[in-house]
């Protein structure tokens, strides 16, 4: 399972905090990190002074120009933000989240992200748009402001605990009670739709929704939006997906000029 879990750093500008997020990593058993238009140069001599021997997560980061670059082949991101927004979206509590990640991850094809923020503001409202869920530490209100690497020891500590939790439950090796009944294999029908194939569908929705005149995108009034998080929040799969596109297709080509139903 945590393998399966990346780390997405965005805009980070202090190299200490990235050596610190590595080390955090490596204690938790972690090693997907991902840096987002970083701010500052990621190998310094303090980043590795602050890795603390983990500075080989630094050397196999991955350095990506944005937050869809990053979570493109993901079924789950998840946005750590720290005030609420105007427009409400899923929040979940650190342990909240880490009791979904041995269902998320079940799937061959599974990856989640969790994204963290710039150290001076954050993630942007675009940003965490871009997250199916938000997660939340519940800190000190008088005294709430997390380092980064602090921030992401928290979520790191709620993933291998989860982790670990998976592994107890886990029955002991051996062959199956019953040998002649079928292992079930999961069908591929049910693979959950990767960050890529949503936000082409993004895409494709608004360019449909401004053909047919429901949306002004000059006036957006948050529609897409709200569109956006009632689609991530449902977790289509690949094939409710393609139906989907399929749909939207099938619109465009009714609502072009000269186009007659026969």
């Amino acid at each position: 399972m945590l393998e399966r879990i990346r780390i997405v750093l965005i805009g980070t500008s202090h190299p200490g905090n990235i050596g610190g997020v590595a080390r955090a990593m490596h204690n938790m058993g972690l090693a997907d990190l991902a840096l987002v238009a970083p701010r500052c140069e990621v190998i310094t001599q303090e980043s590795i002074s602050r890795a603390s021997g983990a500075d080989h997560l630094l050397h196999s980061a991955q350095v990506l120009a944005t937050i869809e670059d990053a979570v493109a082949d993901c079924t789950l991101a998840v946005g750590a933000s720290a005030r609420s927004r105007t427009l409400p979206w899923p929040m979940l509590s650190p342990r909240e989240l880490a009791d979904r990640l041995p269902g998320e991850c079940q799937a061959a094809t599974a990856r989640v992200a969790l994204v963290f923020g710039r150290e001076d503001s954050g993630l942007t409202n675009a940003e965490l748009q871009r997250c199916h869920a938000h997660v939340h530490i519940p800190t000190n209100a008088d005294f709430s402001s997390l380092n980064l690497a602090a921030a992401v020891q928290v979520l790191a500590y709620e993933c291998r605990m989860a982790w670990l939790g998976q592994a107890d439950t886990q029955p002991p090796a051996g062959p199956p009670a019953d040998a002649a009944q079928p292992v079930p294999v999961a069908d591929a029908d049910d693979e959950l739709a990767s960050h890529a194939d949503l936000e082409r569908y993004f895409e494709h929705l608004e360019r449909t929704l401004v053909a047919i005149d429901f949306h002004d995108p000059d006036k957006p009034r948050q529609l897409m939006a709200r569109l956006r998080r009632l689609y991530l929040r449902a977790r289509p799969e690949q094939m409710e997906m393609n139906i989907l596109r399929g749909i939207l297709s099938a619109t465009e080509k009714a609502t072009r000029p000269g186009h007659h139903r026969e």
